[in-house]
């Protein structure tokens, strides 16, 4: 066993988790389902794919990314609900997304692009709720209430 390697392995992990976790923070702050422990964990699981495609002999890694981009599309195409002509979910949906592709940046060792990605998101989600960036229109394909 590689203790050096095991332990670089182990830093990736904790460093995506903590990026999905502080993207969560913001879910938490505004009383959504979907918060820290899911974002968390969604980074968590992307980036130790990520890293677990590197180390299989023989493996291609390209094929364990695009499954991970599949997999979370599904995770969220099940958040998303209908409610007559309204859709609500789409919000937790992309960022769950967004998050799963942070923490496999940081499985591949991209860390200054996935920590900017998840300061992005975060960004992104926080924007929504700074009064003069919000929605004005009540007709929005995107319900208010994910946000």
């Amino acid at each position: 066993m590689d203790w050096a390697l095991e332990l670089q392995l182990a830093s990736r992990t904790i460093f995506a988790t903590v990026l999905g976790g502080l993207i969560g923070l913001e879910r938490l702050w505004h009383h959504r389902e979907a918060s820290v422990r899911t974002y968390a964990s969604v980074a968590m699981g992307a980036c130790v794919f990520a890293l677990i495609s590197q180390h299989i002999p023989g493996a291609e890694p390209s094929r364990m990314a695009a499954n991970i981009v599949v997999g979370i599309g599904f995770l969220g195409a099940g958040i998303i609900m209908q409610n007559g002509n309204r859709a609500s979910g789409l919000t937790t949906a992309a960022t769950i997304w967004a998050t799963a592709a942070v923490g496999t940046g940081v499985g591949y060792g991209m860390y200054v692009l996935s920590s900017l990605s998840a300061l992005i998101v975060f960004l992104i989600l926080a924007a929504h709720h700074v009064p003069w960036l919000s929605p004005k229109h009540e007709n929005s394909t995107e319900d208010k209430s994910d946000s």
